[in-house]
């Protein structure tokens, strides 16, 4: 019955989500004015989760969480007959990143001890409060200062921090999670639609999230100005300080070296073979064939999330566009997490 009135309380909860999404700022009632000022709260606090990302990732939430889609997630896995504790340390690069971690929780029959990230501390518990109250009370949690007294734990951290967090957790059930990037794979035949989606799969968060596009692949006689072309309605990002600060810093790191870029303003390519590129920057290499770049792809799978390309380059990828559009079965590390959660 618990999950049941779980389940109804995440489509109440996405139902209420919607309609505040959709209301003008003067039609805002009581508790509407509480939501709104918790996002401007956020972003005051941390100037990288602008009202209009934090919204996109609310109105993500609010088409994942139907009837239809939770029950075709959860019947894939059991209920646990005994409720553990799971321990959750949250990371807070994008807004509400570690709300699928919470909620794979609570419905796999557990208690998520949560510890929020410091950039990210307020959306999450009012959502669980919300949820909780549109589930009848259903929906146990705690929000911890430090995880004691649990069962599992679910952590995310940066590669530094991972290796800590493996020591610390060593003696527990885990999951510990690294950075991690995406990459774009392109074949030249594309449209410029494709490549203007292909800029939200850059730009959506600042390029902060794990399914961000670091690094693009390009045939050879590929014309990097097609893509300055069809970056151009992501140009405003410059205009927000600490992506223009960041963008400053590595044009000046770049020109000071000598280094080769290619520069419209607001982001520079770098023709680079590292994976990860810094803020503001995107590297990309030329191919001739395909079966290299899939090379570097399986070489370097532990660090890719996620693969945006055609379908019919034969990789398992996500459409131009769709790389901030995970169903509630992509699981962060391509580790199923409700699995984990089944054995806890």
């Amino acid at each position: 019955m618990n999950t049941e009135n779980q389940v109804l309380g995440l489509i109440k909860l996405s139902a209420y989500i919607k309609e505040f999404l959709a209301k003008d700022h003067e039609a805002y009632n009581e508790n509407d004015t509480e939501f709104e000022l918790l996002l401007k709260r956020s972003e005051i606090e941390n100037p990288w989760f602008t009202l209009e990302n934090q919204k996109f990732a609310l109105k993500q939430w609010t088409e994942l969480l139907t009837g239809e889609n939770l029950n075709n997630w959860l019947r894939n896995y059991s209920v646990a007959n005994v409720s553990k504790k799971v321990g959750l340390i949250l990371a807070g690069n994008i807004p509400l990143v570690g709300f699928h971690d919470v909620i794979s929780v609570v419905l796999s029959g557990h208690i998520p001890l949560i510890k929020l990230s410091s950039k990210d501390k307020y959306m999450v518990p009012f959502l669980l409060k919300k949820w909780n109250e549109f589930s009848d009370g259903a929906v146990q949690f705690e929000m911890v200062e430090k995880l004691e007294n649990f069962d599992a734990v679910i952590a995310t951290g940066s590669n530094n921090t991972a290796r800590y967090l493996e020591y610390y957790f060593k003696d527990h059930l885990s999951i510990i999670r690294k950075n991690r990037t995406s990459v774009a794979v392109l074949k030249g035949d594309e449209t410029n639609e494709e490549l203007q989606l292909l800029a939200e799969d850059i730009f959506r968060y600042f390029g902060l999230g794990c399914r961000n596009v670091t690094r693009i692949f390009i045939p050879e006689d590929f014309v990097i100005d097609k893509l300055f072309e069809n970056f151009l309605g992501f140009q405003d990002i410059i205009n927000h300080n600490k992506y223009a600060n960041n963008y400053d810093y590595n044009r000046a790191v770049y020109l000071l070296n000598l280094d080769k870029f290619w520069d419209n303003n607001f982001v520079m390519l770098k023709e680079d073979e590292k994976l990860f590129s810094p803020l503001s920057v995107i590297n990309f290499s030329r191919y001739s064939s395909l079966d290299d770049v899939k090379s570097f792809i399986s070489e370097n799978e532990e660090n890719i999330q996620c693969i945006v390309a055609k379908n019919t380059l034969g990789l398992d990828s996500v459409a131009f566009g769709e790389a901030q559009h995970p169903s509630l079965d992509t699981y962060a590390d391509n580790v199923d997490t409700m699995k984990f959660l089944e054995v806890v």
